[in-house]
């Protein structure tokens, strides 16, 4: 082997390591930065067992485990409901109370000492779909991590269909998962809340054919245009027209041909870009 060839080996072989290892950085630092947010945005409810304690009195410091009807006894105040709030919420609620005619300016703190279970449900482009019990705050990129990973189909969004604590009605988020997994955008990794259904979509596929280098289907997203696809297919050879392109688009259920198209067209699932043979 030739020393350049060792040092192209060498080359691939750092680059692999530095990719690994800033993966491992991306995860840990997901992980730390995301932690705090969860404490603060988990919301309680029926199983959790909660750690109260009140500065200065140690006398109403105590561990509950939330009711079925998501209710909490505390020393002095009694029944106190907690159901769908979040951690920071109860101590308020809790702070709130104990200063209406027991204490001055109370300090509360809550924490999670013990999660309950929660049911979630993904589909779509992942390794193993299916309902997942979990314990704990779980972010989305931590299911996705329990759930096997991707799939190589996976699009770049999922959506999540879940109950809105405030009117119980459904809604509907979505998540960038191109904006979370390349540019580290954090505020895409959302706590999974129970009874979460999550769906991750499948990518667009586009077929490119004729005179390019290496004709196949290719994934597309949604800034994707004819000659971003050609490029993806290796380039136009020696043959090729490099102005126009035929497509065969389904159109209202139907196949149809569109000839002469420009170059900057944008690509929709299941086209088929031609490239034709210049004769000239």
């Amino acid at each position: 082997m030739s020393s350049a060839n060792k040092s192209d080996e060498k080359g691939m072989i750092h680059n692999k390591f530095n990719l690994k290892i800033s993966l491992i950085i991306f995860y840990l630092l997901t992980v730390l930065l995301t932690s705090s947010a969860l404490a603060k945005g988990y919301i309680v409810g029926d199983g959790d067992t909660l750690k109260i304690s009140v500065y200065n009195h140690p006398d109403l410091s105590t561990t509950v485990r939330v009711s079925g009807d998501e209710d909490i006894l505390l020393p002095l105040l009694g029944r106190v409901h907690v159901g769908g709030l979040t951690v920071s919420k109860v101590a308020d609620q809790i702070a709130s109370l104990l200063a209406d005619g027991y204490i001055v300016n109370p300090q509360v703190n809550v924490f999670i000492e013990e999660f309950r279970s929660k049911k979630v449900i993904i589909l779509g482009q992942i390794s193993r779909p299916g309902v997942y019990e979990l314990s704990g705050s779980i972010t989305f990129l931590e299911l996705i991590s329990k759930a096997g990973g991707l799939t190589d189909n996976a699009g770049d969004q999922a959506v999540i269909k879940r109950k809105d604590i405030n009117s119980d009605k459904d809604i509907t988020k979505k998540i960038n998962i191109k904006s979370l997994l390349q540019s580290g955008n954090l505020k895409e990794n959302i706590v999974i809340n129970d009874g979460d259904n999550v769906y991750i979509e499948k990518a667009g596929i586009c077929y490119v054919t004729g005179e390019v280098v290496r004709p196949g289907a290719y994934k597309i997203d949604e800034k994707t245009t004819a000659i971003k696809a050609i490029t993806l297919a290796g380039g136009f050879t020696g043959k090729a027209t490099r102005k126009k392109v035929n497509i065969i688009r389904i159109i209202d259920n139907d196949k149809k041909t569109l000839e002469g198209l420009a170059l900057n067209e944008k690509i929709y699932d299941e086209d088929i870009i031609i490239v034709p043979e210049s004769f000239f």
